[in-house]
């Protein structure tokens, strides 16, 4: 004997479908530091021991005007169903060395202490009226370019049939 009336399994089961399309994806991106590895740099550790230390760097500014520095950057994203996905967490590690290659400060970053900016937003932006391909397409019809309406018994740089002096 059936307790549940026809049809409720399909609901339940459409309902665990929609259930798990809202739940959000989370990405990992970037350095991943082992926890407490952060910590164990202290100033005036040689270059190669922090490598050795939390591995190789994300980037690094080699301008040599003072000295080097490195960068471990990492972010989280979520991502719920069909919507862009957000930045919820950056960390950005910055490790700056003295010319002697010793570390002379760190520092560490979230995405409170920065701004985004869309490097990569495949966009240019753009001044005056953005125009659907229909509107570019249909937009001049009715309106005639300058010195381009066509008047019977007009000769161009005229008003008259005979010409600009009338006559």
């Amino acid at each position: 004997m059936n307790l549940w009336p026809p049809g409720t399994a399909a609901i339940a089961a459409i309902m665990l479908l929609l259930l798990e399309a809202c739940t959000p994806n989370i990405d990992y991106h970037g350095y991943l530091p082992k926890p407490g590895a952060f910590a164990q740099v202290q100033e005036g550790m040689p270059k190669s021991e922090v490598e050795a230390t939390l591995g190789s760097p994300s980037t690094t500014a080699s301008v040599k005007f003072h000295s080097d520095s490195y960068y471990y950057i990492s972010d989280v994203t979520e991502q719920t169903a069909f919507f862009k996905p957000q930045e919820i967490k950056r960390e950005v590690i910055a490790i700056r060395f003295d010319p002697n290659d010793k570390v002379a400060s760190l520092g560490q970053y979230g995405l409170e202490d920065g701004r985004i900016i869309d490097m990569n937003s495949r966009q240019t932006p753009s001044k005056g009226l953005e125009l659907t391909i229909l509107q570019q397409i249909f937009g001049n019809l009715g309106r005639p370019s300058p010195g381009g309406a066509i008047i019977p018994g007009r000769t161009p740089g005229g008003n008259s049939p005979t010409g600009p002096s009338g006559g």
